[in-house]
C-alpha cells in the first residue's frame, strides 16, 4: 500500500510481510507488477487510520476480499472498533466484540452466479456463387 507523503500521519494498525510467492504471480491489473516484485521481504500495511487536522477520521483495510474473514472474531472487532472511532466516539478498552455463528455468516449470502457460457466464434457470412 502506498500512501501520499508525508505518510507519518497514517496510523499503521496491521502490518505483515507477505510470502514471496504472492509477489511472484503473473502481472495483472489487480495482482503483480515490477514495483510489487521489487518489494520482496518488505512489510505491507493491511489496516490503517488517519485523522485529518479538522478532526475528520478515516480507516482502511485490505481484509474484506473474502467473506470467510468475517468468521474471525478479531477481524470483526477491528472493523467494529474502526466504525466507532471514525464516527468520533471513544472505543471501549476491550473493544467492540460480536459473536456470530456459522449460520449467521451464511444465511444471507447470494447464490453463486451461473457458469459463464463460452463465447462462440463469429459466424462467417456465406456467399452464394
Amino acid at each position: 500500500m502506498r500512501f501520499r507523503e508525508p505518510n507519518n500521519e497514517v496510523i499503521k494498525i496491521l502490518t505483515a510481510i507477505p510470502p514471496d510467492s504472492t509477489r511472484e504471480r503473473p502481472d495483472g491489473p489487480h495482482s503483480n507488477n515490477p514495483t510489487v516484485r521489487s518489494q520482496k521481504g518488505s512489510r505491507e500495511v493491511l489496516a490503517w487510520a488517519y485523522e485529518r487536522p479538522d478532526g475528520g477520521r478515516g480507516f482502511g483495510c485490505t481484509g474484506g476480499h473474502f467473506h470467510k474473514n468475517w468468521a474471525n472474531n478479531d477481524f470483526r472487532t477491528l472493523i467494529l472498533n474502526a466504525l466507532v472511532w471514525t464516527s468520533g466516539l471513544d472505543v471501549p478498552k476491550k473493544g467492540i466484540s460480536s459473536q456470530v455463528s456459522a449460520i449467521d455468516l451464511t444465511k444471507d449470502l447470494d447464490p453463486p452466479p451461473p457458469p459463464r457460457k463460452k463465447k462462440r466464434p463469429p459466424r462467417r457470412a456465406v456467399s452464394s456463387p
